[in-house]
């Protein structure tokens, strides 16, 4: 066993010593009710960047996001992860949050995060957001939990069809490191390490965007998120990725919207027809109906800025 896998090892049986819960930059964590805390080691190669000789990058889970987002050459390369990076919450959170802490918060359904009351996530078997105060919930149904998971960073890494390194598994497509299990935000026990996301290599000339719609201009979680990924031929649309956050139990990549637009005009009427087959899945709560055509118009002013010069 390397002096890495040792470190990894020793701090996964912490965790399950304690009952214990995993910190990284704490900035989720720490405001949720108090469990015995494992600090994540750092010198266990999940920190920093890496490129490899086929132009892929490794990015460690303990890279913060302001890390991220000063390394030019990955911010270059991967337009959409870096306008995706910066959006998130505030400099000074920034400063402190992971890769991987952003991709593994919990949820911020007020139900869970109270005391007092029993949910999927936490021992029960109800979800009283559904009937009750769910103004901030999903419009697309994936189960009994109507919480959407909170990562913006995830929007990007599934548009670059990137990939989770977990301690002692093989690699997780981003999508399936949420699963489809109501009563969890990701798929990982608690004494499972996130060690770093494998980013293929970059594409050039491709065309970027991220939007946001918030409740107000700074240091507020989206009501809707939207990443997308262009690549064009003159006017014509040639690849297309599209991922929406905000609006289900985990975030999504959007196939039927990028369908819609592959080998299309790269037009107004083109991208509201895409963000169609978009909100056509949406079955809203009844507070939550007017995260439709926020949807709509969230995806709409992505696909135009990123075809915008």
């Amino acid at each position: 066993m390397t002096a890495i896998e040792a470190a990894l090892e020793a701090a996964a049986e912490a965790v399950r010593a304690t009952g214990g819960e995993l910190r990284a930059g704490g900035t989720d964590v720490m405001t949720r009710p108090a469990r015995p805390l494992v600090d994540l080691p750092a010198g266990a190669d999940l920190h920093g960047i890496t490129w490899r000789p086929d132009g892929s990058v490794r990015v460690g889970a303990l890279t913060t996001i302001t890390d991220l987002l000063a390394d030019a050459r990955l911010t270059a390369s991967y337009p959409a992860l870096a306008a995706t990076a910066a959006a998130i919450a505030t400099p000074q959170i920034r400063n402190v949050a992971t890769v991987g802490g952003n991709l593994l918060q919990r949820n911020r359904c007020w139900y869970l995060r109270t005391p007092g009351f029993a949910c999927h996530q936490n021992g029960g078997d109800t979800c009283p957001a559904r009937d009750g105060a769910h103004l901030y919930s999903a419009v697309v149904d994936q189960g009994p939990c109507v919480a959407p998971h909170p990562s913006t960073l995830a929007l990007a890494l599934l548009a670059y069809a990137a990939t989770a390194d977990v301690h002692g598994r093989a690699p997780l497509e981003i999508a399936d490191l949420y699963g489809d299990d109501p009563t969890r935000d990701h798929v990982l026990d608690s004494a499972e390490i996130l060690r770093a996301v494998h980013l293929p290599p970059p594409v050039s000339g491709e065309r970027t965007a991220y939007r946001r719609a918030t409740a107000r201009e700074r240091a507020e979680w989206p009501l809707v998120e939207a990443t997308v990924r262009l690549t064009l031929d003159g006017d014509t649309i040639t690849t297309a990725a599209v991922a929406a956050g905000g609006i289900a139990r985990t975030p999504l990549l959007l196939p039927e919207v990028a369908e819609a637009l592959h080998g299309g005009p790269a037009t107004p009427d083109a991208f509201a027809a895409a963000a169609d087959r978009a909100t056509a899945r949406c079955t809203p709560l009844p507070r939550t109906a007017y995260k439709v055509p926020l949807l709509h118009a969230t995806l709409v002013d992505a696909l135009t800025a990123a075809c915008t010069p």
